[in-house]
């Protein structure tokens, strides 16, 4: 039976507050995956295949680090009544996103891809003392199944806006491919970085305090023990392989963009263009998935939105101008809003499943949660470079242009193409094993 607590509102000011810090957080998931591939292979002189293992064994420590953290944040709240603590840690991200951007003049291929890879990892790991904290927010929050879609619908509109101003700003601020031009830019979105993490401090506090929290499990736990409670919860754990290949093809979408527009349409200017028809969109979809959660649950949204990315992914293998491109691209923004709204909110559904069981652990699950988030997020890069490398794909450096092969030529398009459709149906098999959603009709 449903308490009163939870079916609690929250108040439409402090979800305003709490979803700001999603800006800056859309602008670190936005800018490392969308140009550090292409920094380190055009302006750099890296070759693919050390640029694809600079981008992945910084987010190996995450899978550790995120755990370690959800644990520590579980900890934090069994002491404080909250997670602050660790996300005002998280603040100095904007430090790491700046250095990693700021390549001495004398570097170049793999002293250059150290460089890169170290503040990568820095940043990594202040992104996840953020992240796990603000994330497990709405698993601690008393508040019902309709309402938690409402706090992820907040959220994610605001990520899609730190992701859409970021896609298309860094491009831009980029487009002459210099040194100077990455350092200014990272100096600038940095700023945007830190504001934003300062109101989410406030929203998070205000959350709290209104709606109540589920505390933690009085008993200490250890990290292995938290992973293992949350592996055997065969929902979740459907849910994290299901976005585990949810990531790793939209985090390779956004890899291969630059690749996409410069080699197939020989314009790298619509790149800014192409990221504003992705999630221009996805900000208005997302209040419309919301909508068709409460019609038909959040399973079969999510079902559909992979559903449409399989095909849409294919679509330019149909050899179609840039105004097709444009809206085929917008119709994967849609899809996209849909993939990260239902899977979020669908993680403090596992929470509030997993305490009727006797368990509450919100933080240990983020911390898995997220750890898979980071997985993929490295492995759609590495596949594209991998992809690349095998196509014979040429590095340059600023100033400089090669003619590429046409091996190289067919395997940037396959990577886009028929490479993330296979990832994304291997998601949507994973997502067919959720239960809790089972004879879940529509609700007002």
């Amino acid at each position: 039976m449903t308490t009163t607590r939870e079916q609690t509102r929250t108040r439409t000011p402090d979800l305003l507050a709490y979803a700001t810090g999603s800006i800056g957080m859309g602008v670190w998931v936005t800018v490392p995956g969308l140009l550090l591939l292409y920094f380190l292979t055009h302006t750099l002189g890296v070759s693919p295949f050390l640029a694809g293992l600079t981008l992945l064994l910084p987010k190996i420590i995450d899978v550790v680090v995120h755990p370690l953290l959800g644990s520590r944040s579980d900890r934090e709240a069994r002491r404080t009544g909250h997670r602050r603590g660790m996300l005002r840690v998280g603040l100095l991200l904007a430090v790491a996103m700046v250095a990693m951007f700021t390549v001495p003049a004398g570097l170049s291929g793999a002293p250059a891809a150290l460089w890169v890879g170290g503040w990568f990892i820095a940043g990594n790991l202040l992104f996840a003392c953020f992240q796990v904290p603000y994330l497990t927010t709405p698993s601690d929050l008393r508040v019902g199944y309709h309402e938690r879609t409402r706090v992820f619908m907040f959220r994610m509109l605001f990520l899609t806006l730190g992701l859409l101003g970021a896609g298309v700003a860094a491009p831009a601020l980029v487009a002459a491919g210099e040194r100077g031009d990455y350092a200014r830019m990272a100096l600038l979105l940095s700023g945007v970085m830190v504001v934003s993490g300062l109101v989410a401090l406030t929203g998070v506090r205000r959350l709290t305090a209104s709606a109540g929290v589920r505390t933690p499990d009085e008993h200490e736990h250890s990290t292995l023990g938290d992973i293992a409670t949350a592996w055997r919860d065969r929902d979740f754990r459907a849910l994290v392989l299901s976005y585990l290949f949810t990531g790793t093809t939209t985090h390779l979408f956004l890899a291969a963009l630059p690749f996409y527009t410069e080699y197939v349409f020989d314009d790298s200017g619509l790149t800014a263009v192409f990221m504003g028809a992705f999630l221009g969109p996805a900000v208005i979809a997302g209040p419309v998935w919301a909508r068709v959660s409460r019609r038909i649950g959040k399973q079969r949204g999510l079902l559909i939105s992979q559903a449409v990315f399989v095909l849409g992914s294919l679509a330019p293998l149909l050899g179609y101008g840039v105004v097709p491109a444009v809206a085929v691209v917008v119709a994967l923004g849609i899809a996209f809003a849909g993939l990260q709204l239902f899977a979020f909110s669908m993680v403090p559904d596992a929470v509030a499943a997993a305490e009727t069981r006797g368990s509450a652990r919100a933080g240990a699950y983020t911390g898995v949660w997220t750890a898979t988030e980071a997985t993929g997020t490295a492995i759609g890069p590495y596949v594209y470079s991998a992809v690349l490398a095998i196509g014979g794909f040429i590095a340059t450096t600023e100033g400089h242009t090669v003619a590429q092969p046409d091996s190289a030529r067919t395997a940037l398009l396959i990577g886009f193409t028929v490479v993330p459709a296979v990832l994304m149906a291997a998601a949507l098999a994973f997502q067919l094993r959720w239960t809790l959603d089972a004879g879940r009709g529509a609700t007002p």
